[in-house]
């Protein structure tokens, strides 16, 4: 669930670049968002031993798919916060 929650926030930070302001840089967000949407999608393929392809549960320490893909979008929303405030930061 990590690789699907990860492509709909790519899929809907690349529509809002389309539709917002570039005041938000969300071509860089979209571009990070896909980045990591890649890389999951190569890890499940690489790492696929027959049975569901996209989990629900997890082996780890949060057990839930989703709350994983939600808590591993965090540390991207966190450096394009601290990019739009170094970009804005830099015009004043």
């Amino acid at each position: 669930m990590w690789l699907v929650t990860t492509s709909i926030a790519a899929a809907g930070a690349t529509l809002g670049k389309f539709v917002l302001p570039k005041d938000y840089k969300l071509g860089f967000l979209a571009l990070m968002l896909w980045g990591a949407a890649v890389m999951i999608l190569i890890d499940h393929i690489l790492g696929y031993e027959g049975g569901a392809f996209l989990e629900k549960a997890t082996d780890g320490m949060i057990k839930n798919g989703t709350v994983l893909g939600i808590v591993m979008l965090l540390p991207v929303f966190i450096i394009w916060g601290i990019s739009l405030l170094i970009s804005n930061l830099k015009r004043r």
